[in-house]
């Protein structure tokens, strides 16, 4: 079951199906697709200027729901490629700032959910890796290129082939993602830093995240990145929110913010 909620700016995405993990059949990502469909076009309307997407119960997301699954009739590649893959897509689009909650298991898929999310603070005690080796599978989801690009090959593989799990902890001190906490401070702690963004200036994060997205994806250079830099900051200077930012800043006060243009 996914949860979809939205107040204040803020929409929060719950993955909530605790009695198996949060693992994720077919019908559970079309709902997640739905889901952020939905924050889309309500960020388009200005009614939503940041997002909190997180699971209930012990685990983020166990990665994709196997009960029922029969290996000789299934189609990875077409589930992995028309299912999983738009669904990350459409979450990595989004077109303002993303924050994901991660604790307990976060594997597979869910650790996809995780790659397409722009900011990840886990439970120090989360457990990411690539338990694959135990069904003669092999990590997907983007999980190679993100091991790969923080890790480098030789611990990315060892992952791999061992099975072996890291922690929240671990895997924040080797730079897969933003921030640990404790894990029961880990939703508050998210929620507040949510809360924080959406009350700020939404299109010059939008610009940074594109920005980013342009360096990783494309392998951008230094003076390209540059270049579309003094492009984003020229735009910006049309907003209403630069305006006030720069008088607010005059002034000695507090930015008052709208995220609109």
């Amino acid at each position: 079951m996914i949860d979809l909620t939205i107040a204040d700016g803020i929409a929060e995405i719950v993955l909530n199906a605790p009695q198996k993990m949060n693992s994720l059949d077919e019908a559970a990502l079309a709902d997640l697709g739905k889901a952020y469909a939905d924050v889309a076009a309500a960020a388009e309307r200005g009614e939503v200027r940041a997002l909190l997407l997180r699971g209930e119960g012990r685990g983020f997301c166990a990665g994709r729901d196997i009960s029922n699954v029969v290996p000789a009739d299934d189609d990875a590649t077409a589930y992995l490629r028309d299912k999983v893959t738009p669904v990350l897509r459409a979450m990595a689009d989004l077109p303002v700032p993303t924050f994901a909650a991660v604790q307990g298991a976060c594997l597979g898929v869910g650790l996809g959910l995780a790659i397409a999310t722009d900011v990840v603070y886990v439970a120090e005690n989360a457990k990411i890796g690539s338990p694959f080796a135990n069904l003669g599978a092999t990590l997907d989801s983007g999980g190679h290129w993100l091991f790969t690009e923080r890790l480098g090959a030789h611990r990315t593989l060892d992952l791999i082939y061992t099975a072996e799990l890291i922690s929240g902890a671990e895997a924040v001190q080797a730079g897969l993602f933003s921030r640990s906490v404790p894990a029961d401070e880990l939703l508050e702690f998210t929620r507040a830093k949510v809360a924080q963004v959406a009350s700020g200036a939404t299109l010059a994060f939008k610009a940074s995240k594109e920005l980013v997205a342009q360096i990783r994806d494309r392998r951008v250079g230094l003076w390209e990145s540059l270049d579309a830099e003094n492009v984003a900051q020229g735009d910006l200077c049309n907003t209403a929110d630069y305006a006030e930012g720069f008088k607010a800043f005059q002034q000695k006060r507090t930015p008052e913010f709208t995220g609109r243009s």
